[in-house]
C-alpha cells in the first residue's frame, strides 16, 4: 500500500491530506493564526474555584475561561507549585529544576480549594482545544513532545513505547536516557526512537530542555495571561505525528513550508530527505490529486460506499450517530442474513475511514443492519476492532446490544473536521435571486479590466469553476485567447473544482488573494436598487 502526504497552503490555512492508494483517509485543517492549539503553553491566572466539580477556571485569555481539574494537576503538583512561587518571586533569574528538592504527591482524593487559590499564576498547557461553547481544557503537567523523546518535567520516570516489542533495545534506551537525562525531568520513549543512534537521541533531549527554559523564562517576563511556547510551524507538527516510513511522496505548494518539512525530515530521516516534494503547477493541488472531489464526496449527512449502500451520519452536541442502509443494492445472496452481513462488514470499513477524516470523537453510536446470527454479530465485532486497529486516536469499540447498536468511544481533543459540501450561491448569498448565468462573462471581463486599468495588477491568476473555465477556452479563438491578446499575457484562468458555478478568485504573483467582490459589486448592487426603485416610481 502506497501512502502520500499532500499539504496545500493557503494564506489562512494549512489542509494536509493523506492518500493511501490514492484514497483519502485522513484530512486536517489547522488555521495559521490559531491560538489555543493542543500543546501551547500559556501563563495563566486562576480565576475561580469550582468545589462541586473539583475543577477551577483559568484565564488565558480565551473569551471563554479555561478548565483545569483537579485531577489534571498531575501527581507532582506540590513541586511544580514550589518552583512557580520561586521564578515569580525572583524574575531575573531561572532556577535549576535538577536542584529542587521534590516533595510529597499530592492526595489523589484531594480537593481544588485545599490545592489551589483564586488569583494563583501557573504554567499551563492546553490539552483540549475549545470545542463548541467549551473553553479548552488545561494541564498542569507539562510535556514537550519531540520525534523520538516527549520530556516532562517534574517527574523523574522513564518510560518505553510498548509498540517497541524487543526486550533488549528496551533496555538499551532506557540506560541511554538515564545516562544523559537531568534530575527531575521525565522522559516518554517514543516508538520511532528504536535503533536511533545515542547522538540523534540526545540533541533531541538538548533540544526539549531548551525549549522548557525558554518557556519559564518568558513567563517570567510576560504579562498575565500571555502564550509562552508554542510549535515553529504547524505543518511541521502535522507531519512530526504522522511520519511514516511508508511515505512513498510528501507534495507541498508553498517554498517556505517546503523548506521547514524538507529541513524536519532530513533531521529524522536523511535517507528519506528526497521524498518531499514541491509541487509548481497552476492546478490547485487538491484538484490535482483528485482531493477536492473526494472531500466533496465524503462529508455530508450522506455517504456512499458500495453497491448502492450508504451511510447517515448525524452530530449533536452529545454523541454522532450513524445509521446503515442497504440502499437499492443489488443482493449477491438470497440469504437476506449473508446480504445484510456483507453489507455490515463493507460499512465498518467505510465508518472507520469516516471517524479518522471527520476526527470524529466522543461517543458515536451505530445502527447496522440487524442480524439473528450470534457467529455474524461476532463477526461484525471483530472485523471493526480490525479496521480500527491504525487509528492512532485512542477508542474502546463495544459488541452489539440486543438492539443491534454498536457503541465506540473515541479520544477527542480537537472539533470535529466539519466540512459543508452543499454550494451556496455566491451571487445571491441565499435571496433567491441571481444575475443571468450568461452575464457571468461580462462579470469576468469586468473584472480583469479593473485589475489592469483601475489596481494596474497585470500578473495573476483567476480560478474559476471548471465548467466556466472550459467554456472561456472553447475553440481556437476563445474569450480567453481574446482577453489576453486584449489585456496581455501575463494573467491565467485555472480551474478550482473547490468553486462554486458563479464565483471565483484571483491570487496576485505573491500568492496573496485580491478581494474584488468588495470595490464593484457593492456598486452594481446600489445602482440595481436605485433604478429599480426609479422604476417604481415611475410605474
Amino acid at each position: 500500500m502506497s501512502s502520500d502526504l499532500v499539504v496545500d497552503v493557503r494564506p489562512n490555512e494549512i489542509s494536509t491530506a493523506l492518500l493511501e492508494d490514492g484514497r483519502l483517509v485522513s484530512l486536517q485543517k489547522e488555521s495559521r493564526d490559531a491560538s489555543y492549539a493542543v500543546g501551547n503553553l500559556y501563563i495563566a491566572k486562576v480565576k475561580k474555584l469550582m468545589p462541586g466539580l473539583n475543577a477551577a477556571f483559568v484565564n488565558v485569555g480565551f473569551e471563554k475561561d479555561a478548565f483545569l481539574h483537579y485531577l489534571d494537576l498531575g501527581s507532582q503538583f506540590n513541586t511544580y507549585s514550589a518552583f512557580m512561587e520561586e521564578i515569580l518571586k525572583d524574575r531575573l533569574h531561572v532556577p535549576n529544576i535538577s536542584k529542587i528538592t521534590p516533595k510529597p504527591d499530592i492526595d489523589k482524593h484531594g480537593t481544588v480549594t485545599d490545592t489551589l487559590r483564586q488569583g494563583q499564576e501557573l504554567i499551563v498547557q492546553i490539552a483540549k482545544e475549545p470545542i463548541s461553547s467549551k473553553g479548552p481544557r488545561l494541564t498542569t503537567e507539562i510535556s514537550f513532545t519531540g520525534r523520538f523523546l516527549i520530556l516532562i518535567p517534574f517527574n523523574d520516570k522513564i518510560s518505553v513505547s510498548q509498540k517497541i516489542k524487543s526486550s533488549e533495545e528496551k533496555v538499551r534506551l532506557r540506560r541511554l536516557i538515564e545516562s544523559v537525562k537531568p534530575a527531575n525531568f521525565g522522559v516518554i520513549i517514543r516508538t520511532s526512537a528504536e535503533n536511533k543512534r545515542v547522538a540523534e537521541l540526545n540533541n533531541e533531549l538538548r533540544a526539549l530542555l531548551k525549549c522548557w527554559e525558554d518557556s519559564v523564562a518568558k513567563a517570567q517576563r510576560s504579562e498575565v495571561p500571555s502564550l509562552i511556547y508554542e510549535e515553529d510551524s504547524r505543518a511541521v507538527s502535522v507531519i512530526r505525528d504522522i511520519f511514516s516510513p511508508s511515505f512513498e511522496n510528501i507534495y507541498v505548494n508553498d517554498a517556505e513550508v517546503f523548506d521547514q518539512i524538507s529541513h524536519y525530515v532530513n533531521l529524522i530521516a536523511s535517507d528519506r530527505k528526497d521524498i518531499v516534494k514541491l509541487y509548481t503547477d497552476d492546478t490547485p493541488i487538491f484538484d490535482h490529486f483528485n482531493i477536492t472531489k473526494q472531500i466533496k464526496t465524503s462529508f455530508g449527512k450522506t455517504v456512499s460506499f458500495k453497491s448502492g449502500a450508504y451511510l447517515i451520519i448525524e452530530s449533536t452536541e452529545a454523541l454522532h450517530v450513524i445509521d446503515v442502509n442497504s440502499g437499492n443494492r443489488s443482493k449477491s445472496s438470497t440469504s437476506q442474513e449473508n446480504n445484510a452481513l456483507d453489507v455490515n462488514l463493507r460499512a465498518a470499513d467505510e465508518i472507520a475511514r469516516q471517524l479518522r477524516l471527520r476526527d470524529m470523537g466522543g461517543i458515536i453510536v451505530i445502527d447496522y443492519i440487524d442480524m439473528a446470527q450470534a457467529e455474524h454479530r461476532q463477526a461484525l465485532y471483530d472485523h471493526m476492532r480490525e479496521v480500527m486497529a491504525n487509528d492512532r486516536a485512542r477508542h474502546n469499540i463495544l459488541p452489539l446490544s440486543k438492539f443491534g447498536l454498536m457503541q465506540i468511544t473515541r479520544q477527542r481533543v480537537r472539533p470535529a473536521l466539519d466540512i459543508v459540501t452543499a454550494e451556496s450561491c455566491p451571487s445571491c448569498h441565499g435571496k433567491g435571486e441571481v444575475q443571468p448565468s450568461l452575464l457571468f462573462t461580462d462579470v469576468l471581463k469586468d473584472k480583469i479590466d479593473y485589475l489592469f486599468n483601475s489596481l494596474k495588477v497585470t500578473q495573476f491568476t483567476m480560478y474559476v469553476h471548471p465548467f466556466v473555465d472550459a467554456y472561456l477556452k472553447k475553440g481556437i479563438i476563445s474569450e480567453y485567447n481574446r482577453w489576453r491578446m486584449e489585456y496581455g499575457f501575463k494573467f491565467k484562468i485555472v480551474a478550482d473544482q473547490s468553486l462554486a458555478y458563479l464565483e471565483y478568485r484571483v491570487i496576485d504573483k505573491n500568492k496573496n488573494e485580491i478581494d474584488l467582490k468588495e470595490e464593484k459589486d457593492t456598486g452594481n448592487s446600489s445602482s440595481k436598487k436605485e433604478s429599480r426603485s426609479k422604476n417604481t416610481k415611475e410605474d
